[in-house]
């Protein structure tokens, strides 16, 4: 039976922490950040996580 293939657009987005959980860094940083306000730009910096079903099917895709 073959290997499975990692997804690579999803190894380049997510990553898994040690406990499991999938990180993500927050879209919307690329470009027109003029128009933007300081608090949300600020709020763009910081990762989030995913949870639950979502969590399961990026983990799928990336081999775990």
């Amino acid at each position: 039976m073959p290997k499975q293939k990692t997804h690579s657009g999803a190894k380049k987005r997510f990553r898994v922490t040690a406990n499991g959980d999938v990180k993500f860094a927050r879209p919307g940083k690329g470009h027109f950040l003029t128009n933007k306000k300081k608090d949300r730009k600020r709020k763009l910096r910081k990762g989030s996580y995913i949870a639950g079903k979502n969590a399961q099917n990026i983990k799928t895709l990336l081999g775990r």
